[in-house]
């Protein structure tokens, strides 16, 4: 069970200075709070029930899109940007370093919120550049919306040990078919037959 702090305890609240309310700087930190309040009570609620769980994380580059499979069952399927150059490399990888906030120091310290890396210096993550998703943008990382990088970051985050990620140039790893139950149909008789 999930102890979930409220909302206060989430926001740092600070007065803005006026040169941030002209470069959007305060906007942009209010609102990665607010992402990072939001997606940690989605999933705390949503996975209470996954502890031991199987984690598949499967990016196709040709289709620009990640499917998360949680014990076989696609769970998430969220469209991405992945490296103008081809990047990451095609392979099976267990994820390494989590860094909730992280800054790339090679580009310019561009924002890398919910970093999970898996190949060297590439990694999943959330972008503020949220316009690119759907195709080759980056230089190399697996880019996300930040809402889904926060519901992906404390899926693995708890499930690290059993999360493997798949990254391929045309094809997702095959969900298993969801469980069927089942289902005897009643068939109502209606008066008079």
């Amino acid at each position: 069970m999930h102890v979930i702090p409220s909302a206060q305890t989430l926001q740092v609240r600070r007065r803005p200075e006026s040169s941030e309310y002209a470069s959007g700087v305060f906007m942009q930190r209010w609102a990665w709070t607010n992402l990072a309040v939001v997606g940690y009570l989605t999933v705390a609620s949503a996975h209470d029930g996954a502890a031991g769980a199987e984690v598949v994380i499967s990016v196709n580059k040709a289709a620009q899109t990640m499917s998360v499979l949680v014990d076989g069952v696609e769970t998430y399927k969220w469209v991405v940007s992945t490296g103008v150059g081809g990047g990451p490399h095609d392979g099976t990888y267990a994820p390494g370093r989590m860094e909730r906030k992280w800054a790339s120091r090679k580009y310019g310290m561009a924002p890398m919120p919910y970093s999970i890396f898996f190949d060297g210096n590439y990694a999943i993550h959330g972008t503020v550049k949220v316009t690119q998703l759907g195709r080759r943008a980056s230089k190399g990382c697996v880019r996300l919306h930040p809402r889904d990088a926060a519901i992906l970051f404390a899926l693995v985050g708890r499930e690290k040990a059993n999360t493997t990620i798949v990254v391929d140039k045309a094809t997702h790893v095959a969900a298993r078919g969801a469980p069927q139950r089942a289902m005897r149909r009643r068939s109502k008789r209606r008066p008079g037959q």
